[in-house]
């Protein structure tokens, strides 16, 4: 069992909140204690999830902390208006790149126009938000910045060209981030996950696989040698061991979670 309020004083800040991965890390931060606020392209959905946490018992009883902004990570004028909101009101200790979206082909079947909308959001986005909590944490020498990567940065995975070329991305503006910040007590890691159980996955196989979605759904779990997909409680607790102090010896470092699929395929 984890003792509650690791995180207790911390303000974060969450891409991509509203679903998913995004949505796990979310819960379990303000179960921890931290304010979080929640961005997501989808404002309504932000919104969901945070009247869910102001439902849930915090630590020292009451809600948990968390606000909802609407915010596209891919537009410099979005972030701006929504991380000035923010910081005008208080500090940013943690943010969480978690925002991203997927694609699949082969660099023969991708076109430019989804090269561009890729790394708006999954490259630019990183960039945006980083720039603009980047200060504001030098200047108080302390702060984490976790990025979402990918196993397909690392090992590839069959027709996600462009997904893992920005992905690659993202573990490249990790490693620079943290070289660059360290001596100003700055953090930055990455989490690498194989497939999750999310929303998108059941999305996706209703889509591209109809009447056969478990069937499918089996073939992707069978991918990662442990036999199974990931959950996003899974992620969020590795990033609340990255986001603690806990975890204060810990930057430059990119943690696959991938039940086996880097080190055990093959």
């Amino acid at each position: 069992m984890v003792e509650p309020g690791r995180l207790a004083g911390k303000v974060a800040v969450v891409t991509g909140g509203a679903s998913g991965i995004g949505r796990a890390i979310c819960e379990t931060f303000g179960t921890e204690g931290a304010t979080v606020h929640v961005l997501d392209i989808d404002g309504n959905a932000a919104e969901g999830v945070v009247d869910t946490m102001r439902r849930s018992a915090a630590p020292a009883g009451g809600g948990l902390s968390a606000t909802a902004h609407g915010c596209d990570v891919s537009d410099p004028d979005d972030v701006e208006r929504t991380f000035r909101t923010i910081l005008d009101h208080e500090p940013v200790d943690i943010l969480v790149n978690n925002a991203g979206i997927a694609h699949i082909g082969t660099v023969e079947t991708t076109t430019p126009e989804e090269i561009d909308r890729l790394y708006r959001v999954n490259v630019r986005g990183v960039y945006l938000c980083t720039r603009a909590v980047m200060g504001g944490m030098r200047e108080r020498g302390s702060g984490v910045v976790l990025n979402m990567a990918s196993v397909a940065a690392s090992g590839g995975v069959a027709e996600r060209f462009a997904y893992s070329m920005t992905k690659g991305a993202v573990l490249a503006m990790t490693y620079q981030v943290a070289r660059d910040y360290a001596k100003h007590g700055v953090r930055c890691v990455s989490i690498s996950p194989a497939r999750i159980h999310t929303p998108f996955v059941d999305g996706y196989l209703a889509e591209h696989y109809p009447g056969r979605e478990a069937e499918m759904f089996d073939t992707l779990s069978a991918t990662q040698p442990i036999g199974r997909m990931g959950t996003p409680s899974e992620v969020a607790y590795l990033a609340l061991y990255l986001c603690s102090d806990e975890a204060g010896f810990a930057t430059g470092t990119d943690y696959p979670l991938d039940g086996g699929f880097l080190r055990l395929n093959g």
